[in-house]
């Protein structure tokens, strides 16, 4: 192998194959030099590929050691460019750089090509030949003349690097080609990047193929259509008839059975649609308007049931307790039956989570043989999602109402609107306000959606509103709806409501059977009082679950034993216990009473201390309490100091003292005025030195006279008394009728006083009377010191 000394012509993007040639174009000064010294000589050359393209001038260092010895065949000068046409050669190794002033010299050397002339190598032509032509018929572009090339008898070296230099390749993936001195392996590679080159085009043709056959469809559907539109138009013409698709919407029209003036508006805007042409955007809003109009039940009906204790016992069989809710429903059934049809009453049941206010709608709709709707309202602040938009927006639709009504398919189903004390308000409209006119049965008969803009007949539906709290139900909304108070449920509802209901549900999700697991009844007793406490049934359910989680594990990974939860091991399953009850107190203390208290949990007993010590008539309230618990405290005290006499005292005697009231357990807010009657009697205990009754519980409001004035959430007091083990409750008088919503089993442990003064409530709460004052005072009352209770205990 000679060496030669050879110009080198480094080249950005391209390469130069052996027997090939091209066409090139050169600007930069050194390449331009090489060009015009070896035109004037041997017109030989080396082109060799740069390894980075966006170097403007290279050194050796940045170029490939394998480049083309090519010759010059043709050289055009234009203005500080060169084009110039090259053939390929040979392929060259480049062994030494030499020493120049205006461009790369090197020493090179031939590098033989290794040729096989055995079958494989023509079986591989053979196949690359069919293969580029199968690429051509693809769309693969070529020059012709190189088409040519590649066709005709050449040697496979040749074949190789003419079929190189056609291939869509990476400049990388070409240096690569250019390398390989085999020319069976470099078929083989030509075969592998052809292949994947004809995937590529095949895909390419197959979704030109598609996208000109849904082009041609869809403009062949239009065609027709619009042909078919224009020989309907000059057939009935004359004669005033519909096309297909209005004579479609009229008898859609007459088969809904809509009111009069609702089928006039109809008609009018399906001939409107006919006159229209399918192009304009507005056909689409008419068509849609129409679809809902249609859609709509004007007169379905559902068949309502009226076997009163039919639907008595599925309301039963549902939910435990809530005898009020049941009767309630019951009462409407009767009215139904006897009249044959009633305005439908707008019920809000209103209670703590958790109670089964909305599952108590499904029960409803079940026992009166209606379809159930459910529309949560919770966080609603666009009044268009109850009124609908009006049909002139983009993408407008009904409201929620006749949303429901639509899905419900009959015009009188049960509808529930969950959580409508949750509905906001803010610059998009009041939606609760827009509810005015769907809860009012005087009005809701012709109930006006904005999108449909005819009146719908309302007046057929069973309104079923939930909230947790009515203070942020606007009035106005409230004067509408008939309140029914869910109290929560006691532990033996909460009992009941687990053995029938819960346990089965529960067990059911996890796939257990009962010779896998059973949960005594004193285990299901303690998760109620240890590991809850709610109005509901929601952790209840939760806790139960975790039972069952357990137990599942257990016998998925192979426990054959029967598991069986009991008090003792039930801390296993949920760990330590979550809730302590709050017990009454050993013995009687001096300064301490005990109230009772409402929460959303249900009822609670509260202490309340008082520390006396000298000073200067100061009065500390801690235990995080509210501003009216504050002023029920400075009230209680202000009634103490006004009677002073009455109780032994001195009448300067807060001068001298310093009073702390405090109620334990600081870090739960707390207010309220029904901590009144607790409060005076733990102050006149702590100033008189008498202790309370330990097993005595009050609650009630107290004013300046030392009135006792009514007060809410009985039955949940009564119960946490009951549950905290006192024996005697002391009431407001007014609060009397209330007695009646407390359970039997509660009412037979406890004895009822019902009081009207906060005297009676001393006499009953103290553990002794309180003496006789020693010294009068000037100033004289007009009722008497002490007054022995008027009533009776209850038991």
């Amino acid at each position: 192998m000679t060496e030669r000394l050879i110009p080198i012509i480094p080249i950005r993007d391209g390469i130069i194959f052996p027997h090939t040639d091209a066409v090139l174009t050169f600007g930069r000064p050194k390449s331009l030099s090489a060009l015009e010294t070896s035109f004037q000589h041997e017109r030989i050359v080396c082109f060799v590929l740069q390894k980075n393209s966006k170097l403007n001038d290279p050194s050796p260092s940045d170029l490939y050691s394998i480049g083309t010895l090519s010759r010059i065949e043709r050289m055009i000068k234009t203005e500080g460019e060169i084009n110039a046409h090259v053939k390929g050669l040979a392929r060259v190794k480049i062994l030494s750089f030499e020493e120049h002033e205006s461009f790369l010299l090197a020493r090179v050397v031939e590098i033989p090509e290794v040729v096989d002339n055995n079958e494989e190598i023509k079986a591989l032509s053979n196949h690359l030949t069919n293969e580029f032509r199968r690429a051509m018929n693809l769309g693969k572009p070529a020059d012709f003349l190189v088409f040519m090339n590649i066709m005709s008898e050449t040697s496979p070296a040749e074949f190789s690097d003419l079929l190189a230099s056609v291939l869509d390749l990476k400049v990388n993936e070409r240096q690569q080609l250019l390398e390989i001195t085999n020319v069976k392996t470099r078929l083989e590679k030509i075969t592998e990047l052809l292949a994947k080159e004809i995937k590529v085009l095949e895909l390419e043709r197959r979704i030109a193929n598609k996208t000109q056959e849904r082009f041609e469809k869809g403009a062949r559907e239009a065609m027709l259509r619009e042909r078919l539109r224009t020989i309907e138009e000059e057939l009935n013409k004359e004669n005033g008839e519909e096309t297909s698709e209005t004579r479609e919407y009229f008898v859609k029209i007459k088969a809904a059975n809509m009111p009069k003036e609702v089928e006039e508006k109809a008609k009018k805007e399906v001939k409107r649609l006919g006159q229209m042409n399918q192009f304009n955007p507005e056909s689409a809003y008419i068509r849609n308007y129409l679809d809902w109009l249609v859609s709509l039940p004007w007169s379905t009906k559902s068949k309502s049931k009226t076997d009163i204790k039919g639907a008595e016992k599925i309301l039963n069989d549902d939910h435990y307790g809530l005898e009020k809710v049941k009767e309630r429903i019951v009462e409407y059934l009767a009215v139904h039956k006897l009249a044959g049809s009633i305005k439908g009453p707008i019920l809000c049941f209103v209670g703590p989570p958790g109670v089964g206010k909305t599952s108590l709608g499904k029960s409803i709709a079940h026992s009166l043989g209606r379809k159930f709707v459910r529309v949560s309202l919770g966080g609603i602040r666009d009044e268009a999602e109850i009124r609908g938009h009006r049909r002139t927006y983009v993408g407008a639709l009904p409201g929620r109402i006749i949303q429901g009504i639509k899905d419900a398919g009959t015009k009188n189903p049960v509808f529930m609107l969950d959580e409508i004390d949750k509905v906001g308000a803010d610059f998009r409209g009041d939606p609760s306000s827009a509810l005015l006119e769907a809860l009012d049965p005087e009005q809701n008969n012709s109930f006006s959606d904005h999108y449909l803009e005819v009146p719908f007949d309302l007046s057929d539906v069973l309104f079923v509103a939930t909230a947790n709290m009515l203070d942020t139900i606007p009035p106005a909304l409230r004067d509408r709806l008939e309140i029914i108070h869910f109290a929560g449920y006691t532990h033996e509802e909460k009992f009941h409501i687990a053995k029938a209901h819960l346990l089965k549900k529960q067990q059911a999700n996890h796939g257990l059977k009962d010779e896998h697991i059973v949960i005594t009844d004193e285990a299901l007793r303690d998760v109620i009082h240890h590991y809850t406490r709610e109005a509901g049934v929601r952790n209840l359910e939760r806790r139960i679950a975790t039972i069952f989680r357990k137990a599942a594990k257990m016998v998925a990974q192979g426990s054959k034993a029967k598991i069986t939860v009991t008090p003792k091991n039930l801390s296993k399953f949920l760990g330590p216990v979550k809730f302590s009850s709050t017990i009454i107190e050993k013995k009687d203390e001096v300064g301490m009473s005990t109230g009772l208290a409402w929460t959303e949990a249900g009822g609670e007993i509260l202490f309340i201390e008082v520390a006396l010590m000298p000073g200067k008539g100061q009065l500390t309230l801690t235990g995080q309490l509210g501003d009216v618990m504050k002023e029920s405290c400075q009230a209680a005290l202000s009634y103490i100091r006004a009677r002073a006499s009455s109780f032994g005292l001195a009448d300067s005697f807060f001068h001298k003292l310093d009073v702390h009231v405090h109620v334990p357990e600081g870090a739960v807010p707390k207010d309220g005025p029904s901590a009144g009657t607790a409060i005076t009697t733990a102050l006149v205990s702590a100033l008189t030195k008498i202790p309370v009754k330990r097993t005595v519980g009050m609650t009630g409001e107290v004013t300046l006279r030392g009135r006792v004035l009514e007060i809410g959430g009985v039955k949940e007091k009564v119960i946490a008394a009951h549950r905290a083990g006192l024996k005697t409750v002391i009431l407001p008088k007014d609060n009397k009728k209330d007695i009646e919503d407390v359970p039997k089993e509660v009412k037979n442990d406890l004895k009822f006083y019902f009081v009207s003064h906060m005297d009676e409530v001393l006499q009953l709460a103290l553990a002794k009377p309180i003496p006789s004052p020693k010294t009068t005072t000037q100033v004289s009352y007009s009722r008497p010191v002490l007054r022995s209770p008027h009533t009776h205990p209850v038991d």
